[in-house]
């Protein structure tokens, strides 16, 4: 098990960004969250198999149609296995 911390610039915000992550992460079975930054860009912390998370990373790339992905950073860390479901964070 692994863990991406991902950070998302563009236009990310007020496009359905965090809700259309959601939907990728439960499709390819991942647990973690997501969340909108202050500084406009969006959070996304996810665990599960690595290839799964590349998956995830490559969708995060293109986003949402109503989004413009910037960037994409990507962090690799050891899983914990703490989280039981995927979510947005207010």
């Amino acid at each position: 098990m692994k863990r991406i911390h991902l950070i998302i610039t563009g236009d990310v915000q007020d496009v359905g960004f965090r809700a259309w992550a959601k939907r990728q992460a439960r499709e390819l079975d991942l647990m973690g969250w997501v969340k909108n930054r202050k500084d406009s860009s969006v959070e996304i912390v996810a665990e599960g198999k690595r290839g799964q998370l590349d998956e995830l990373i490559k969708r995060c790339n293109l986003g949402p149609e109503a989004s413009w992905v910037e960037n994409v950073t990507v962090s690799w860390e050891e899983g914990s296995d703490s989280f039981v479901s995927f979510d947005v964070i207010p």
